[in-house]
């Protein structure tokens, strides 16, 4: 994997390069980020030049109140989020509880996100932080491929030292004032511990068979799922 800069936006990098059962998967073909919302100019234009496709897992109301600033990019919205991104701190929900409500709410969303990667574009996938619904998309992705699993939790582990300390101490300070009993609140804004995502990949394992089982099982079709491997592994 390769971190870059764009200007404006954080935690970016090309997911590219790691080894796997059946190939190398290929650099320039799947990139993660956060929003695109504070996207420069020159930002903009540096995305321009890597990016075909734009897969925003963001919902409606993260939409209106922080449009991205990139239009000139062919952009698919997939909010996969079916409950507001508030009601997780509501809740107090863990990180495992929620990627675990991903997994099993929002399976055809997250089958139709890999399908988008499927179609061979060089594709960047993002949400508001670049962490949790980016992270289970591209996780799965890359599982589905076969790409070495440790290199997979690495690359999600890999977020939280991306994010940018300013904007981690703006969110803690919020969190505590206004879920000061919460016992989650800080880890689901701000962690993204490997531990977690062994977790979740071991779920899929157990409860489908393998994440390309948990995405055939959600609508992805297998010559889809032969175009995934097309696009992102090194033949």
């Amino acid at each position: 994997m390769t971190v870059f800069a764009i200007d404006g936006v954080f935690n970016a990098r090309d997911v590219g390069g790691m080894p796997g059962a059946r190939g190398r998967v290929r650099e320039g073909m799947l990139l993660r980020s956060g929003s695109l919302v504070g996207a420069t100019e020159a930002g903009i234009t540096e995305l321009e030049r890597r990016v075909d496709r734009i897969v925003d897992l963001r919902d409606g109301q993260e939409l209106a109140d922080a449009p991205s600033a990139v239009t000139s990019i062919a952009t698919t919205h997939l909010p996969l989020f079916l409950g507001s991104v508030a009601s997780f701190f509501d809740d107090d929900m863990g990180l495992e509880e929620m990627y675990r409500h991903l997994l099993e709410e929002s399976g055809e969303r997250l089958a139709e996100a890999v399908r988008v990667i499927a179609r061979g574009e060089r594709t960047l996938v993002h949400c508001t932080v670049g962490k949790d619904r980016t992270g289970v998309t591209v996780a799965l992705a890359l599982s589905a491929v076969e790409a070495h699993r440790e290199e997979v939790i690495a690359d999600y582990a890999l977020t939280a030292s991306q994010l940018p300390e300013q904007r981690n101490r703006r969110i803690i300070s919020y969190l505590q004032q206004h879920h000061p009993h919460s016992e989650n609140a800080i880890a689901l804004a701000t962690l993204s511990p490997a531990e977690v995502m062994h977790g979740v990949l071991d779920e899929v394992d157990a409860r489908w068979g393998s994440a390309s089982d948990y995405l055939l099982a959600n609508g992805l079709a297998d010559d889809e799922l032969a175009g995934l491997r097309s696009a992102l592994l090194d033949s």
